[in-house]
């Protein structure tokens, strides 16, 4: 055998490398067709289309050391808009602090897959800063940065603990950049049957 045929075969992978390399390719052809879709969230809040009765906890005076709070009873209806990719929150309540009305536009973006959440109340009449997030294993968690007495914070909102039948709502400001967060908004709706429900 000539020297040049002799390293040609020694530059050819022997059975076992040959066999290594079709496993990793096959492997990650495997993965890249397997590999998870990015998760589409537009119909994240069709759990909570309908009508709702609320039972609401509000902190006075948020991060000024104060414990005081007061309470609230009040009904929710939530109506879907664009087959979901939106919806719109109608709250009214009352207890001995007073009777407030308040609104809340959910809209969807498909690009980066994440809702934002815009909050309005009858005495403003305007948009507030919207909270932005997305829905993760059956908990949703949306932020934002706005002022309170001057001061930059950080806002959090919470959707937790939903069953058919019933959900929380829990909103924490952090004057530390999120190191800590003091809750000051709590909300437990329970859902409100209609006739249809009751026939069944």
């Amino acid at each position: 055998m000539n020297l040049a045929k002799r390293t040609e075969l020694q530059r050819l992978p022997d059975r076992r490398s040959r066999r290594s390399i079709w496993v990793c390719s096959l492997m990650c052809s495997l993965l890249v067709e397997h590999a998870p879709a990015e998760r589409d969230g537009q119909h994240d809040f069709d759990f909570e289309i309908g009508t709702w009765k609320t039972h609401l906890k509000r902190l006075l005076h948020p991060l000024t050391g104060s414990t005081t709070w007061v309470e609230y009873e009040g009904t929710t209806v939530v109506h879907k808009v664009w087959n979901g990719r939106a919806n719109l929150v109608e709250l009214e309540a009352a207890g001995p602090a007073g009777h407030f009305e308040g609104l809340n536009l959910r809209l969807y973006n498909p690009q980066s897959r994440q809702w934002n959440l815009n909050f309005a109340n009858s005495r403003s009449g305007t948009m507030g800063q919207p909270t932005i997030g997305e829905f993760r294993t059956g908990r949703g968690e949306f932020f934002d940065q706005e002022t309170l007495n001057g001061r930059a914070i950080l806002v959090r909102f919470v959707i937790s603990d939903i069953t058919p039948n019933s959900c929380r709502f829990e909103q924490a400001f952090s004057d530390d950049g999120g190191r800590t967060w003091e809750v000051n908004w709590i909300a437990t709706d329970t859902r409100v049957e209609d006739e249809s429900d009751k026939a069944h």
